[in-house]
């Protein structure tokens, strides 16, 4: 899972998911960067994709991403799905944004929420 298509799917979800409540908080960038930092993602594709975010529509980065994440295979599905589930819970509260992204997607890529939850679980990060 260390593969460049990988690492920027996941960077334009992470992305939609912590704008979704409209903030960024210092929770939430700790857990960016935790991601950035476990995923060994590395300086130069987390710089592009913030210099890319900063100019890009929501839209553009929901199909963008969209279009990496078409090409996952089921464990990284699963992998970017706790991430997110857990990047989600990072601020201390969910919002209502938040929850139906993540089921609108899990929908979308058949990932059951039972597994992401289990595997978040099991990591224990």
């Amino acid at each position: 899972m260390q593969n460049e298509s990988y690492h920027l799917g996941l960077l334009h979800f992470v992305h939609l998911l912590v704008t979704v409540d409209g903030h960024i908080d210092e929770r939430e960038r700790a857990a960016i960067l935790a991601i950035k930092k476990e995923e060994n993602i590395s300086d130069k594709v987390f710089h592009d994709f913030e210099m890319k975010a900063e100019s890009a529509s929501e839209p553009e980065i929901y199909t963008d991403g969209i279009a990496y994440f078409a090409a996952y295979t089921d464990e990284e599905k699963l992998a970017a799905f706790v991430h997110l589930y857990k990047l989600a819970e990072a601020d201390a509260s969910i919002t209502n944004k938040e929850v139906r992204f993540l089921l609108y997607g899990l929908k979308a890529t058949k990932i059951s929420f039972e597994d992401v939850v289990l595997t978040a679980g099991m990591s224990g990060k």
